[in-house]
């Protein structure tokens, strides 16, 4: 059996980051639904090819929420968490002597690699590499789940707070007046944000220094 792992949502400051792994046989059935890297396709693909993979194969998908990495973060890195969760989705979904291939988020792919079997339960094949949503069918695969996961959710986080948060990212604009707004009028950080990064405690900082200019 062949396992894809990958994530999505490692560098947002809204929202959660998302796990997943897909198990086949065999590569053959994700070649010829035409999976690849999710960020190399369109929204409207990504979704029709999340509709099949969940259909026709057996996978795991895993949701961290912001306040759950805030707590994590404060004795790990993130590197660390997401060999937790990764060995979780193999210890799942895995059976043994899989050959298990994972996009490392380390720079060092081969120590992520080693890390993860260190946590898990079962004896499997590790392949781990830079890049590999965009080199082994399983991954892309795995992207593709946890990329329209991560999505949905930050769908609903926006109805639920009923308003536009954009994507999530410190680089979406959206994003980022969303926030800037929100602490500006509540002097405090919103649900579903990432305490820990560094976005959030600069516009914290901001909105600190134009209260005392205020003055």
């Amino acid at each position: 059996m062949i396992c894809g792992i990958d994530e999505a949502g490692r560098g947002p400051v809204i929202g959660p980051m998302v796990v997943a792994g897909v198990l086949v046989e065999d590569n053959h059935l994700l070649e010829k639904i035409g999976v690849k890297d999710s960020k190399k396709l369109t929204p409207m693909k990504r979704e029709g090819l999340y509709k099949e993979i969940v259909d026709k194969t057996e996978y795991k998908c895993i949701q961290l929420p912001a306040h759950r990495i805030d707590e994590l973060m404060k004795s790990q890195s993130l590197n660390q968490i997401e060999v937790t969760l990764f060995a979780e989705i193999i210890d799942e979904l895995c059976p043994k002597h899989s050959t298990v291939y994972v996009d490392a988020a380390s720079v060092d792919e081969d120590r992520f690699g080693r890390d993860i079997l260190r946590e898990i339960s079962c004896t499997v094949k590790m392949i781990s590499k830079h890049g590999a949503d965009d080199i082994y069918p399983a991954v892309s695969a795995a992207s593709i789940i946890a990329k329209v996961e991560r999505d949905m959710e930050i769908k609903r986080i926006a109805e639920e707070m009923n308003q536009d948060i954009g994507s999530g990212y410190p680089s979406d604009k959206n994003t980022m007046d969303f926030l800037t707004n929100w602490v500006n009028k509540h002097g405090e950080l919103p649900d579903h944000t990432r305490h820990a990064w560094k976005t959030s405690q600069k516009i914290l900082d901001m909105n600190k220094t134009k209260k005392l200019d205020d003055f």
